[in-house]
């Protein structure tokens, strides 16, 4: 990728939830593609693969919603899918022999997503201070 389009990828996935969202899904698919095929692994890595590419999903299903009460509902499933990958990841980090380093950079990115959704949802229900 060039470094004027991985610029203006970086600039755009930091202030565009969906669009940071879906690469997030992809990191998120490629990682665990990698790891290695267990039982443990397994059950973790299928819960965490749901969870985490829902986030995503359910972004794209609010900006398609007809109504802002659908809209927010979305959010809160974006926001509970994304708490869900957290509890998940952090598993996956303490009981394997999985990647930390790469674990705890896909923790931090849903750290920040779910502080993206709290702030959006906080703002749409009206209850920013």
């Amino acid at each position: 990728m060039s470094e004027l389009r991985t610029q203006n990828h970086n600039s755009k996935a930091k202030n565009d939830l969906k669009y940071r969202c879906y690469y997030y899904s992809i990191e998120t698919i490629k990682f665990l593609g990698s790891l290695i095929k267990n039982d443990v692994n397994k059950v973790i890595v299928n819960q965490l693969l749901r969870s985490a590419t829902s986030i995503g999903a359910n972004i794209v299903e609010a900006k398609a919603s007809s109504s802002r009460r659908d809209f927010i509902k979305f959010y809160d499933i974006a926001l509970k899918s994304a708490n869900e990958s957290k509890y998940w990841f952090g598993l996956l980090r303490d009981a394997t022999e999985a990647d930390k380093t790469k674990i705890n950079s896909l923790l931090q990115e849903t750290e920040e997503i779910s502080k993206m959704l709290a702030s959006s949802l906080m703002t749409l229900k009206g209850r920013k201070s």
